[in-house]
């Protein structure tokens, strides 16, 4: 390995998430995926932890990808209420398009774990899901796209059914190397964008022709993407270029994507989260330990706030007064004011805490 690829490997280590994939190796897989029941063992798990049914406010959901499990929050006391095993290494989720399930990815256990929002409990979960690293519905809710970070790999399936009778039949399977990360749609759920790593590429796939459309050089290190309203812009966190990098995707026309601006955030930017109005963007900047609010339009940063502690996955309150975010390096997850513009409370949970989830949401963009 040269000096090169020794400092770019740090550099991975220290600024992006542990991966885990899928492989080719399931037959059912490739017919679709139905959920079946869970064990005997889960769901003593379950019944161990859970969250009594009457409650009526949703915990805030933390994934703890070292230990396997997740944190419950209570939204009011801001207190851990139980923490509920899951499979290894769970990085990211995301809801059912019926708000029944939270969808948590195992990534080193190939499999998808399906939470209750309202009571934490393990409901079911489903196998033979390789890497499910990130993972995320179309906005239409017909398809279903995960990212295979070790096994560089993008799967999309379609889904049909809801609650206990979802399901995930297996379209197609794209060998992305190297290294899919993370993943987003356009609002006509068209197009589902992935960032490769390693090969410092943003990736457009089509889902109705199943068909990898361009792969386009970015910056050192991408990671988090997002999508402007309108579908036109996306924003790529390159975490080697400390910046967030626009593409004008273009999507249609012959000249294919270009580059329209590098906008400086901080050292190791990296995921994002659309604020819900339409405008702003956050971004959290892992390595300089803050997180930076883009404005989506004049493609200009408005304002930063620091977050100790390695600041990663976020989400927000439907307020908008609230942001949430995981300190991966210290155990923890801060609450942030956002009228105040700092944070107000620092909450203890497992090691390597990286996805969080809160029902009562903003809007995606």
């Amino acid at each position: 390995m040269n000096s090169i690829d020794f400092a770019r490997r740090r550099l991975l280590t220290a600024v992006s998430s542990c991966a885990a994939g899928w492989t080719a190796a399931s037959a059912s897989a490739a017919l679709g995926l139905a959920l079946p029941a869970q064990s005997a063992a889960q769901a003593r798990d379950a019944v161990a932890v859970q969250v009594p049914d009457s409650a009526v406010q949703y915990p805030i959901i933390v994934l703890n990808s070292r230990d396997a499990d997740v944190s419950l929050i209570h939204p009011v006391t801001h207190k851990v209420i139980t923490r509920v095993p899951t499979g290894k290494e769970p990085h990211h989720l995301y809801p059912t398009p019926d708000n029944q399930h939270v969808v948590v990815g195992n990534a080193m256990s190939d499999s998808l774990t399906f939470l209750n929002p309202a009571t934490g409990k393990v409901l079911m979960s489903m196998q033979g899901v390789d890497d499910p690293y990130h993972l995320g519905f179309s906005p239409d809710q017909n398809f279903f796209v995960t990212c295979a970070n070790r096994l560089d790999h993008v799967d999309v399936y379609r889904r049909t059914g809801n609650g206990d009778q979802l399901t995930l039949k297996s379209l197609g399977r794209f060998d992305l190397a190297k290294t899919p990360s993370h993943l987003v749609f356009t609002d006509d759920s068209r197009v589902v964008f992935c960032t490769l790593q390693e090969s410092d590429e943003l990736v457009a796939i089509d889902l109705k022709k199943l068909a990898v459309l361009w792969r386009f050089k970015v910056g050192r290190l991408p990671a988090g993407v997002a999508i402007s309203p309108d579908s036109k812009l996306v924003f790529v966190g390159c975490m080697g270029e400390h910046s967030v990098q626009v593409v004008e995707v273009r999507l249609g026309h012959t000249a294919g994507p270009r580059m329209v601006a590098s906008i400086k955030t901080g050292e190791g930017a990296h995921a994002f989260r659309n604020h819900g109005n339409k405008r702003h963007l956050w971004v959290s900047n892992r390595v300089a330990n803050t997180v930076s609010k883009l404005d989506m339009g004049s493609l200009k940063v408005e304002s930063e706030i620091k977050v100790p502690g390695g600041p990663d996955c976020m989400d927000i309150h439907q307020s908008g007064k609230q942001l949430w975010i995981t300190q991966r390096w210290t155990r923890s997850v801060a609450l942030v004011d956002l009228d105040q513009s700092k944070v107000i409370k620092r909450i203890t949970v497992g090691r390597s805490p990286h996805g969080v989830y809160l029902h009562d949401r903003a809007d995606l963009l």
